[in-house]
């Protein structure tokens, strides 16, 4: 088995002698786990953290809206609304070039969306096409997508992303 030594001088009397540091990895991992299970006890009531309710009532929200509050991600298949008039001008634009089939301004416009994190509603393969909403200033496709299931060049059921398909909104008339 491997030993580890560190040579220390001994400052009073000037003796150098070995002293064994493998009791310092346990003491560093008992230490930490002491300190991050500080707070973390589930019997704890309301009282006791003041901002308990306003916490809880944060989480309901959250779970109802489809977004986990401890990850900021969205749950599988749940998908919260947005009004079109609350989305940026271009989910319109590229509302309008869907309808009409085109032009898109990229050639991976309308490409098979595979749904595969789950998080829009389950569908045969093939249902879901993306589509890149434009951001104005950048220099490449950005992030902002717009995902439309069904027949191509309907918009009765599209969500919107702005972060690359971590999350999505269901637009709404």
């Amino acid at each position: 088995m491997l030993q580890w030594f560190a040579v220390v001088e001994c400052k009073s009397t000037g003796d150098i002698g070995l002293v064994k540091r493998a009791w310092i990895f346990p003491c560093v991992i008992a230490l930490s786990a002491t300190l991050c299970g500080c707070g973390k006890n589930g019997s704890q009531n309301a009282s006791q953290e003041p901002g308990a309710a306003a916490s809880q009532a944060a989480a309901q929200a959250s779970a109802a809206s489809g977004v986990t509050a401890a990850s900021g991600a969205q749950e599988r298949g749940a998908v919260p609304a947005v009004a079109r008039a609350q989305l940026p001008g271009e989910v319109a634009d590229t509302l309008r070039l869907i309808k009409a089939g085109g032009p898109f301004p990229y050639k991976d416009d309308g490409v098979l969306f595979r749904n595969s994190a789950g998080l829009l509603p389950q569908q045969p393969r093939g249902y879901y096409h993306a589509y890149t909403v434009r951001t104005p200033g950048a220099t490449d496709r950005g992030q902002r997508r717009i995902v439309c299931g069904g027949p191509r060049r309907q918009t009765g059921e599209c969500y919107y992303t702005d972060d690359y398909y971590a999350s999505f909104k269901r637009i709404s008339e």
